[in-house]
């Protein structure tokens, strides 16, 4: 069905992966135009409880592709950086968990993708990095905006304005990643994280999570009304009863998303 993604679904989770190896999964504008379609499945599909985002190979994703952004003018730059922020907006925008699981280089526009996610696990053989000045361009997906929200105003700067790339250790220690693995285990590890958010009430993880994600684009009063009102909400559950009458008969809840 794809020609650069590959999409499957393991026990409710997505798990979607770049695959253009022999380009370092660069993002082209076939990839970007594929995951668009995958991510309208994903936001199609009732069922899911998590995506898991990585790419195949020694790469999670190189940037973009520079072959393909090289002779853009001015009009076509605006609408190559609007096509790949609204893709991205979207995949920060699921309601369910999103993991990325970066295998190897995030530059550019792949640590603009893992940025978008919720989670960002690494390899100890990944290596992030938003080098965009170097190519006489600023960051376009949206990087400038995502970076300093996840690892401070200061941190980003430094990175950006250098284009340095970090590793997978110095990537934890900023908090732009969560946790490092092994990379045989990168993958077992995000699947485990996945099982674990969804081992809980889905009303409940998605409302936490728009509470977290919109509350931080207000000020603290309106955040606080926000989760009030979601809280609330929850009451209004099959699942909300479920959770609380196995607790009490000290047994473990069967929750049916409703």
């Amino acid at each position: 069905m794809y020609q650069t993604i590959r999409f499957e679904k393991q026990d409710n989770i997505a798990i979607i992966t770049i695959n253009r190896p022999e380009a370092l999964n660069a993002l082209n504008s076939t990839v970007i135009g594929e995951l668009e379609q995958v991510i309208t499945q994903v936001e199609q599909d009732s069922t899911l409880g998590c995506m898991i985002l990585t790419g195949e190979g020694r790469s999670f994703v190189a940037g973009a592709d520079i072959g393909e952004q090289m002779p853009l003018d001015l009009n076509g730059g605006r609408k190559w950086g609007q096509r790949g922020s609204a893709l991205f907006r979207r995949i920060e925008k699921l309601e369910i968990p999103t993991i990325a699981a970066v295998n190897g280089f995030a530059l550019g526009g792949g640590c603009e993708l893992a940025l978008c996610c919720d989670i960002i696990l690494a390899s100890e053989k990944a290596k992030f990095g938003q080098p965009e000045v170097g190519l006489g361009i600023t960051p376009g997906f949206s990087g400038t905006q995502r970076l300093p929200r996840r690892v401070g105003i200061a941190k980003a700067k430094e990175l950006i304005f250098s284009g340095k790339m970090i590793k997978a250790d110095e990537a934890e220690k900023i908090g732009l990643a969560n946790a490092v693995y092994a990379p045989e285990e990168l993958m077992n590890g995000a699947v485990e994280m996945a099982r674990s958010f969804m081992k809980n009430a889905p009303i409940a993880v998605k409302y936490s999570k728009a509470c977290i994600d919109r509350g931080m684009q207000m000020d603290i009063d309106d955040g606080i009304a926000l989760e009030n009102e979601l809280f609330a909400m929850c009451f209004a559950t099959a699942d909300q009863k479920e959770g609380m009458t196995a607790f009490l008969e000290k047994r473990s809840a069967t929750f049916e998303n409703k």
